[in-house]
């Protein structure tokens, strides 16, 4: 039997472009505040709201939050914090055991000078979008730790689509990833049977070639590995 997700953020900047990868393994229930750019129907939900995550939550085996907001202060706070502690309450209340989150990188400007970086602290700096995202992780590893869900949070920096030719007069930033690989990332997240602690934050990118940065844990915890080798699209031709 397939698997009912709940996919909150289906209309936004990322939730278009994750649900062709997603639909043929799962029965995708699409929500947000918006109508999806493709006119797909969309449960109208807004995370700000528990009673509307609640409901709407309800009959599903799993929750995936890719909502977001990151220009207003007020707005942010209650989409980004608030909403992911409507998440995991609801899922807690009705016996719903997965979820997907996501966030951004917040380790690029402390380590950026370095080289073969997997796993390493987090630091969100005092930028108020960093830190509602880093605040809604807390939230997710305690509820994680003391409901037991199973939690898994993708972190990146840029997203889109796969070159299809060689690359020229521009270079990859670390941490992008491609839909495709966003789609395997995502459905190895709803399959795996259980993450260490409840809790785990993955590295995401599709780009290795720099070798700043690796997806080691996702690739031993998950099984995630980038599904071509990016990086030759860039190759530098004499």
């Amino acid at each position: 039997m397939r698997k009912k997700v709940l996919f909150l953020g289906a209309s936004g900047l990322i939730g278009p472009h994750l649900t062709s990868g997603l639909e043929p393994y799962y029965d995708l229930r699409l929500a947000d505040v918006k109508a999806h750019p493709d006119g797909r129907p969309v449960l109208p939900v807004d995370i700000t709201c528990y009673e509307q995550v609640l409901e709407a939550a309800r009959g599903v085996d799993a929750i995936m939050n890719f909502t977001v907001v990151r220009g207003d202060p007020v707005h942010s706070f209650h989409v980004n914090v608030r909403g992911a502690w409507h998440v995991v309450k609801a899922a807690s209340v009705l016996g719903i055991g997965r979820i997907v989150h996501s966030g951004p990188q917040s380790i690029r400007h402390v380590y950026d000078p370095h080289f073969d970086l997997g796993d390493v602290p987090r630091a969100p700096g005092s930028g108020y979008y960093g830190l509602t995202k880093a605040m809604a992780t807390e939230i997710c590893r305690a509820y994680a730790r003391a409901c037991g869900l199973q939690i898994v949070s993708f972190v990146f920096n840029a997203l889109g689509p796969k070159p299809d030719q060689a690359v020229r007069g521009k270079d990859l930033p670390p941490y992008t990833v491609v839909w495709e690989d966003l789609h395997q990332a995502c459905r190895l997240a709803l399959e795996v049977e259980s993450v260490p602690g409840g809790f785990q934050e993955f590295d995401l990118l599709s780009f290795t070639g720099h070798g700043k940065y690796n997806t080691e844990k996702a690739r031993q915890i998950l099984g995630f590995r980038p599904q071509e080798r990016w990086e030759d699209y860039y190759r530098r031709i004499p």
